[in-house]
């Protein structure tokens, strides 16, 4: 293979490569080499320029053996590690009549995240359904048992089953709607909704509860259009959400505040928007924690979040919904001066 032709082919090649002769300098590289790697690597010695002791064996095997091989290659920077998936495939004659081989460098790092991601999700479904299942059998065996002809300690038992139950069912609820939600995610609402009915039909819903633990609901909205492109059943949730958590861990006794504008968006968001703010007044939340509270199961008191019926999913839930609707969720807090949970949504 003549030289330009071989370096036209790398050129033409989105992912980096690298050509290595059979004396082992690295002879051509195309531009997402050279920026993977920098400019300076062409001319080394590979193993110089790679180092990494798996696939400088697997370049060397292939050299060798004129058999292609494949094999992994780890980048490390201030912003992390990026894992390649390396193809090291020979090639037989060069213009100068020597052998050689190709290097593709394609990235899976994202192949990576998603597996641990699976694999985190996992784990944590498994332990949150455990929990209460245990508790559950435990109670079972214990009625079975010990506690077979004492009425008192029946009737105890058999309402922590059913708490535990109870927690289960709401558990895999928001496990479908969750799923429900990212299937559709990438599908865009057409519906035309008016986000301020579907808020004040929410704080109407809410209102009982609200007043059972003494704290006020409030929509505050200025005039104008509020019509948006929605579908009214998710929207119900985002907000239900939202204000749900905004009485469970404002406080009783305090009041919660959704206040509604239009206007204009700001930065990658451009054009007319609605914003919707769920205001608490509670005790705030550590800006530590702000970046991670839309992950799933993330709590930042598990014991507490439990004991108020929370799954760990709901934000979740709210991120995706917001995002299918091409919208923004923003979350600000202070400690000791409540939360605030803002939706934009395009108009």
């Amino acid at each position: 293979m003549a030289r330009n032709t071989l370096s036209a082919a790398l050129n033409a090649v989105p992912d980096p490569m690298l050509f290595i002769g059979s004396g082992g300098m690295i002879e051509l590289s195309n531009p997402a080499g050279e920026a993977l790697f920098g400019v300076w690597i062409r001319g080394r010695s590979y193993v110089t320029a790679l180092r990494q002791p798996a696939l400088l064996g697997e370049i060397d095997l292939v050299l060798r053996g004129n058999r292609p091989s494949e094999t992994r290659y780890i980048k490390s920077d201030q912003t992390g590690e990026t894992q390649f998936r390396v193809m090291i495939s020979p090639i037989a004659e060069t213009d100068a009549g020597q052998a050689g081989v190709i290097l593709h460098f394609t990235d899976i790092t994202h192949l990576r995240e998603a597996e641990e991601m699976r694999r985190d999700f996992v784990a944590n479904v498994s332990h949150e359904l455990r929990s209460p299942l245990t508790a559950v059998l435990g109670f079972v065996e214990t009625l079975r048992g010990p506690a077979r002809n004492d009425a008192e300690a029946r009737d105890r038992f058999l309402e922590i089953m059913e708490q535990q139950a109870l927690r289960m069912n709401r558990l895999v609820g928001d496990l479908l709607s969750l799923s429900r939600v990212e299937a559709e995610e990438r599908v865009r609402p057409s519906d035309e909704v008016d986000l301020r009915d579907v808020i004040s039909g929410v704080l109407t819903t809410l209102r009982p509860q609200a007043e059972d633990q003494g704290s006020a609901l409030e929509l505050v909205s200025e005039p104008g259009d509020y019509r948006i492109r929605g579908d009214r059943d998710q929207l119900t949730q985002v907000f239900t959400n939202l204000a749900e958590n905004a009485l469970k861990y404002g406080g009783k006794g305090r009041p919660v505040t959704v206040r509604m504008e239009t206007g204009e968006g700001r930065g990658s968001m451009r054009g007319p928007v609605v914003r919707a703010e769920v205001i608490d007044r509670g005790d705030g939340i550590d800006p530590l924690h702000l970046p991670r509270l839309t992950e799933r199961f993330y709590r930042i008191d598990s014991h507490r979040s439990r004991e108020m019926g929370g799954t760990g999913l709901g934000l979740a839930i709210v991120k995706h919904i917001v995002n299918r609707h091409r919208g923004r969720l923003r979350i600000s807090s202070e400690k000791g001066k409540g939360s605030t949970f803002t939706v934009v949504l395009p108009r």
